[in-house]
């Protein structure tokens, strides 16, 4: 990670020219005064670092002016890596470098994390909700700007860079990732998103954001699993206020004070104990076990059942969604995973 960092590429950058004037040094002087190649170099050496030893051996106005010529592109290049490796350190701009090189590195360990695509204001609400939730997540941002006013925030990763960029993609570790959100305000930049999400890992969740109707369709088609409109929800859901208060009201409680309310979880038929898979509901006694309701069942297919009987049968691929407090969530959790 060192070789690719700016402050290597400074660096080398200087060495280099300090390079190629003492290699340029010392054949000027063994064409132009044709000393041998110890008495040149040593002559390079003592000039570009001005300590003044004096002449190894006489030299010819030629020799002279060359010695002048060596003297003032070498002052130069010292100069200029005085001042930007200065720059570097007093202007604080290895703190970003050193931040850098820290999300690199807890990226590449990352394995079944979010990309969340643009940090707006759809993204800032996707991440406060993840880190509440205990997901990791990684933030792709091109706006600096907004990367250093959130830099305080030592618990949001940030990789710097266009979200439409493969690369890009490629460092937030897309191969390892869970699910892409991606929540840009451009519909075209994200159909491209998805279509390289996609392309790079059949398996990943994608949910993409869309400002327009007519990208609904070109979403799902380019591989979204799901298409988030939030001018539509957030319309839907003042309706709803309006029409049914107190219904949207604990659904509200359920969804923002998660742990600290009432919440919502579930668990595959695989993650159940392996005497109690194929059971029925009501052989599963959750409410009894740890105080939840089971209020839902997903059959492997992918249809809904709102409040199963209790002689739901438990079949392979299903899945349960249960509503408890904290302290039920829990137990349920605890006991079955």
């Amino acid at each position: 990670m060192f070789v690719q960092s700016v402050l290597f590429k400074k660096m080398s950058y200087f060495l280099g020219l300090i390079a190629f004037i003492t290699v340029g040094g010392t054949i000027g002087y063994m064409v132009i005064e044709g000393w041998s190649f110890v008495n040149a170099l040593y002559m390079t050496i003592i000039t570009i670092s001005t300590v003044g030893y004096g002449e190894v051996l006489p030299l010819t106005e030629y020799g002279k002016l060359f010695t002048a010529f060596l003297i003032v592109s070498s002052f130069g290049t010292f100069a200029y890596a005085i001042t930007t490796l200065t720059r570097y350190f007093i202007g604080g701009e290895y703190k970003r470098y050193i931040k850098e090189y820290r999300v690199m590195k807890e990226t590449r360990k990352m394995h079944d994390h979010v990309i969340i695509c643009g940090f707006g204001r759809v993204g800032m609400q996707v991440a406060a909700d993840l880190m509440g939730a205990d997901q990791d997540f990684v933030i792709l941002e091109k706006n600096e700007e907004v990367i250093d006013h959130w830099s305080a925030h030592d618990e949001y990763l940030f990789i710097k860079g266009d979200s439409t960029d493969d690369e890009v993609l490629d460092r937030a570790g897309i191969n390892n990732a869970k699910a892409v959100i991606t929540c840009m305000p451009k519909d075209a930049d994200n159909i491209y998103v998805v279509l390289a999400s996609r392309e790079k890992n059949d398996q990943v969740f994608i949910v993409s954001r869309a400002s327009l109707n007519t990208s609904v369709s070109k979403l799902r088609m380019a591989g979204a699993n799901n298409v988030i409109m939030p001018d539509s929800i957030g319309g839907s859901h003042m309706a709803s206020l309006i029409s049914n208060p107190d219904v949207m009201e604990f659904l509200d409680i359920i969804r923002t004070q998660g742990t600290f309310g009432a919440n919502i979880d579930s668990v595959t038929y695989d993650q159940l104990p392996s005497d109690l898979q194929g059971k029925s509901i009501g052989e599963l006694q959750a409410h009894k076990l740890s105080g939840v309701t089971i209020i839902g069942y997903r059959q492997q297919g992918g249809e809904y059942e709102i409040n199963p009987p209790d002689s739901k049968q438990i079949e392979p691929g299903s899945k349960l969604f249960v509503l408890g407090n904290e302290e039920q969530i829990n137990a349920f959790v605890k006991y079955f995973k």
